[in-house]
């Protein structure tokens, strides 16, 4: 701050103007920074000051006229009658110089309140530590402080004053002392606690009991009618231990910590959709706490603009560790990434939602050993839709669908949708890749979601209200998107799993799926609706396993409370299907599921779906197995001549024939081959002879 000019009386001399009272208050820096929502209320605060605890500025009419009257009668008791400078004051002051010459202790000093402002708003005016004023300095400050008066009011200068002011250790400005010392605001404060404070301003570090005694003068002086032993009772108790704690908003913590490092931030969040994502969390984990389930978190995201409208970290105290962030902690993704496979066999015309996939038992031979996957119930449905597969959520017909894409086209998919926790090659993830064995974060996975209802355009989410634009990129096609979200709207598709009465039957149109991990770890459910996408998650940030709790028992209740909560006033219109997308009857011969009007990327519609014909007609056969880079073991108790190894190709088509080098080991889509040992390059060729599929692989 620009320091004032000395007075010069005798000279008559131009004084540089004082700040204004307006500048000043809008200069105050408050020691926290604060998130606010997109409406500006707030929602959590961070101390980022460790020097001072520094509050928000507190207007003169919200402090208690006894801490006024106690300020004007302990340090200034003629502040109203004088222009900034009490000369009687500072006579009185020059006579305790000689006293402290002789070695006595000072009765009083000579500044005005106003004196005392001046030397808060410049530092020059102010005496090192341990040091006394110098003549200068206190000319300089008589100066200063009769241009503070000649510019502001009396009341400014009061409130300027009571919010620059240091109190005791690191508590400046009037709201951090009251707070700090009494754990009350400023217009709280009674007699006792206001001649306490005033009491501090002249020695802040003093001990209690010094303090004590000068605010028994203070509040004698205001003529309080306040016995001196309950002021020493008050000062003894607010000054015996540490400071309370700043009373601030609680929400969103988990984002506070990470958005606020020096100032206040506008975020993207809606303080009312955060605080009833908070509530439904923390109410049905509640109810799930029987089940060994005590943590969870929750994201809902605007899918136009991609802002984060809530961000639930944890469940609060109902966690065994709340300072885990569940919205970005990486977790395993169960069933949840099978919606991006189908989207991508269905944009690359692979299948169909009408083409059937098989659910029957399969083993797949890996290098960590055999990989058999199974439904969530155990059982196994035989040839089903691919809607069927994906809103039942059905594990085989994923793997297989799988193997036909290539674990590397939905690698890449996955990265393209924002999933940076997939660091390894597609390799390392295997087949294993399609039922969710890898490890993501709710705010990726929620993320993802919102690119399917963006009609397969991904962009980044937004946290803070001032961030741009992100760029967008195309991961799948309109079409394609629009048909999985058909899918998993679907109540009827999903029935064969969840039956038709279940918690992601929402009163309004919503596309949800849940997912599952390995061993009960961790619950999701991640759904969009017309407007916006919600992520729920459910598990224990130790790993522990949940007990008889599925998708929609543990994460779709609060999916399903927070769709309907965010469409209490307005509906969710079915989206309407893009250019590209034809609707059509079809019929199942044999007749494996009823007839229906289906939706088909145009040039792949079918009236008729025969099993193993014309459902899979778009479908280039692939080796199913043996795996690439497998290992088979023969059996050294079985003669050589009786061991056979099942070559497998899906879907069936006519005219397949397989080879190794030279040799042709015979037609159809399945043959048994007499292995021999080493390594061999096993290929597929069509009817033309050309080769559709290849694997490497050694036989030992």
């Amino acid at each position: 701050m620009k320091r004032f000019l000395p007075l010069l009386l005798v000279a008559g001399a131009a004084l540089a103007q004082p700040p204004s009272f307006d500048a000043v208050r809008a200069g105050h820096v408050v020691s926290d920074a604060r998130l606010l929502d997109r409406h500006g209320a707030p929602l959590n605060a961070v101390r980022v000051n460790a020097a001072v605890r520094r509050l928000a500025w507190t207007p003169l009419a919200d402090v208690s006229p006894a801490m006024q009257a106690a300020l004007v009668a302990g340090e200034d008791k003629r502040f109203y009658e004088h222009a900034g400078v009490d000369w009687a004051g500072l006579a009185v002051a020059a006579w305790d110089s000689a006293w402290r010459a002789a070695g006595r202790q000072r009765p009083r000093g000579g500044s005005t309140l106003t004196m005392q402002l001046a030397g808060l708003l410049d530092a020059d005016l102010t005496p090192a530590a341990g040091a006394a004023r110098s003549l200068a300095q206190k000319w300089d400050q008589i100066g200063a402080a009769r241009e503070i008066e000649h510019a502001w009011s009396k009341a400014q200068i009061l409130e300027a004053y009571l919010n620059l002011a240091s109190y005791r250790g690191d508590l400046v400005g009037i709201a951090a002392a009251a707070q700090g010392l009494f754990g009350k605001a400023p217009s709280g404060l009674d007699a006792r606690e206001s001649a306490i404070l005033v009491a501090l301003l002249r020695a802040p570090g003093a001990k209690p009991a010094v303090v004590a005694q000068r605010a028994c003068a203070v509040a004698k002086a205001a003529e309080f009618d306040v016995a001196c032993e309950a002021v020493r009772a008050r000062a003894s108790v607010a000054l015996a231990g540490g400071y309370r704690a700043v009373a601030r908003p609680g929400t969103a913590p988990h984002l506070a910590t990470k958005l606020l490092k020096a100032n206040d931030v506008v975020s993207t969040l809606d303080a009312g959709v955060q605080a009833f994502a908070a509530g439904a969390l923390r109410d049905h984990l509640a109810e799930l706490a029987g089940r060994g389930v005590t943590d969870g978190a929750v994201v809902v995201l605007d899918n136009a603009s991609g802002d984060v409208l809530a961000y639930v970290g944890s469940s609060g105290s109902l966690s065994h560790a709340p300072e885990v962030d569940g919205v970005v902690a990486p977790r395993q993704a169960g069933s949840t990434l099978k919606p991006f496979l189908y989207a991508r066999v269905l944009d690359d015309r692979v299948l169909t939602a009408a083409s059937l996939v098989d659910d029957s038992p399969i083993a797949i031979a890996t290098a960590r050993g055999v990989y058999a996957p199974q439904n969530y119930d155990r059982g196994f449905h035989g040839r089903v839709s691919v809607r069927t597969a994906l809103a039942s959520s059905l594990n085989v017909p994923a793997v297989r669908t799988l193997d036909l894409l290539g674990v590397a086209r939905l690698h890449d998919d996955l990265r393209n949708l924002g999933f940076a926790t997939l660091t390894e090659d597609a390799e390392y993830y295997g087949t294993a890749l399609a039922l969710g064995g890898a490890d993501v974060t709710l705010l990726a996975l929620a993320n993802a979601y919102r690119a399917l209802a963006n009609g397969g355009v991904y962009s980044e989410p937004r946290l803070r209200a001032d961030a741009a634009s992100a760029p967008t990129r195309r991961v799948f096609g309109p079409a394609a998107s629009f048909v999985v979200a058909d899918i998993l709207s679907d109540r009827g598709a999903r029935s064969p799993t969840f039956g038709l009465d279940n918690a992601l039957a929402t009163r309004v149109w919503s596309a949800a799926k849940t997912g599952t991990s390995k061993d009960m770890r961790d619950n999701w459910c991640i759904g969009f609706t017309s407007r916006y996408t919600v992520g729920v998650w459910v598990g224990n940030f130790s790993g522990a396993p949940m007990h008889d709790v599925s998708g929609v028992t543990g994460a779709a209740p609060v999916f399903r409370d927070l769709v309907h909560f965010l469409h209490r006033h307005t509906p969710s219109p079915r989206p309407a299907p893009p250019a590209g997308v034809v609707a059509q009857q079809v019929a199942f011969d044999p007749p494996l599921e009823a007839p229906r009007r289906e939706w088909f990327l145009r040039g792949t519609m079918m009236s008729v779906v025969r099993t193993g014909d014309d459902s899979q007609a778009a479908v280039t056969p692939r080796i199913r197995y043996p795996v690439p880079d497998g290992i088979i073991a023969l059996d050294p108790d079985i003669p050589a001549a009786h061991q056979r190894v099942a070559l497998i190709a899906f879907p069936a088509a006519p005219g397949l024939h397989w080879r190794i080098g030279e040799a042709d080991l015979g037609s159809g889509a399945r043959v048994l081959w007499s292995p021999t040992r080493g390594r061999h390059r096993l290929v597929l060729a069509g009817a033309d002879g050309g080769e559709l599929s290849a694997v490497d692989f050694e036989v030992r």
